[in-house]
């Protein structure tokens, strides 16, 4: 009976309890790679529709070794940019991962990223396309990232990656600065 009595006595003096409203913790700092990828994908899913002109064409392509590295800038970037970026010493917006999909697939994925990226404020991501050196066509897929890259005015340049990004399988990309806005896009430095 002393149980019930407690727990009566309990009851009553928490009668006029109310419960505390939790402060909401916000993180201010920048998204993550990570959420911005899941970000970008569901955009791009809903909003691919089958109704845009990619205009990357596969036409002639110069086929490239798989252990190749590839290089390209346009005439005019600072040459500390280009070097910041083979060094991967900016922050990588997004990474484009193309293994086991067909050149078509592939060719839609870079374009969508591409059309993409200004909305997405993305301006520096990894493309990991592959060496292709199990297959009969060795770095097929390789190729036409190359040669879709040099069609893209947005590029302003890329280079293949570093041993711990994929080295040659895969590709660091820069894009112009947005028109829109401003954007300082200072380079990691080394600790």
């Amino acid at each position: 009976m002393s149980d019930t009595k407690n727990s009566n006595t309990f009851f009553e003096e928490m009668n006029d309890v109310k419960p505390i409203s939790q402060d909401k913790i916000v993180s201010h700092s920048e998204t993550s790679i990570s959420t911005r990828s899941i970000q970008y994908r569901k955009k791009a899913a809903i909003s691919t529709d089958g109704k845009y002109d990619n205009f990357l064409n596969d036409g002639e392509i110069e086929l490239v070794e798989p252990n190749a590295v590839l290089s390209f800038k346009i005439s005019g970037i600072q040459p500390s940019v280009f070097k910041n970026l083979r060094r991967a010493k900016y922050e990588f917006d997004y990474h484009l991962d193309l293994h086991r999909l067909t050149v078509e697939q592939a060719r839609t994925n870079v374009y969508d990223l591409i059309s993409h990226a200004e909305v997405e404020d993305l301006r520096c991501f990894r493309i990991t396309h592959g060496k292709g050196e199990i297959n009969p066509q060795p770095a097929r897929l390789k190729s036409f990232v190359n040669h879709w890259l040099k069609q893209i005015e947005q590029v302003v340049a890329f280079h293949s990656a570093l041993p711990q990004h994929g080295g040659t399988g895969s590709v660091y990309v820069l894009l112009k600065k947005p028109q829109g806005q401003p954007r300082i896009y200072q380079a990691k430095y080394d600790r």
